[in-house]
């Protein structure tokens, strides 16, 4: 049997830490990114493919409790890809005042460090992002013969993972 910690084709051989059978996900609903610039954020992801539900304002006890700030006002944008699945929520806050992030940040600091999607064509969509004016964090590359993926530096610094099988 493995040692706890150790990794097993890549993956750690760890189910459940409190050793407890029961799960109490049910599905991935959602990742969240708070951004300054709503509209600017959401036409990158758009022009990528994703599909943007209406702009929604939230603010109120709701908010203040969830978020644990007093008098929050935030807009969201939800962003989905085409046939539904998991969805990427675009947060813009007006009140308070949103704080820096590090939008040069590299592969290697703590936090989120990427948004991924499988593309279709992933040099279409690498063109697509540098005609838009966003670059390439390193390059494309090549895994095991399965996957080419590049990760593209969008708006606000926020790093987007493309990847595209490699038909066989």
């Amino acid at each position: 049997m493995d040692a706890p910690g150790d990794i097993v084709h890549g993956r750690s051989p760890i189910r459940n830490l409190g050793g407890d059978p029961m799960t109490f996900i049910r599905r991935f609903d959602h990742v969240g990114i708070t951004v300054s610039d709503l509209e600017a954020v959401t036409a990158f992801f758009v022009s990528l493919g994703l599909e943007a539900d209406r702009k929604m304002a939230v603010e109120g006890e709701f908010l203040d409790t969830v978020i644990g700030m007093t008098d929050a006002r935030t807009e969201i944008v939800m962003l989905r890809p085409p046939g539904g699945g998991t969805t990427l929520e675009l947060s813009s806050f007006t009140r308070p005042d949103h704080l820096p992030g590090s939008p040069a940040a590299p592969a290697n600091e703590l936090g989120l460090r990427n948004v991924a999607f499988e593309v279709h064509d992933l040099q279409a969509a690498v063109d697509r992002a540098v005609a838009d004016g966003y670059g390439l964090v390193g390059g494309i590359g090549e895994y095991e013969g399965e996957w080419r993926m590049a990760y593209v530096r969008g708006p606000e610094g926020i790093i987007v993972s493309l990847a595209e099988r490699i038909e066989k």
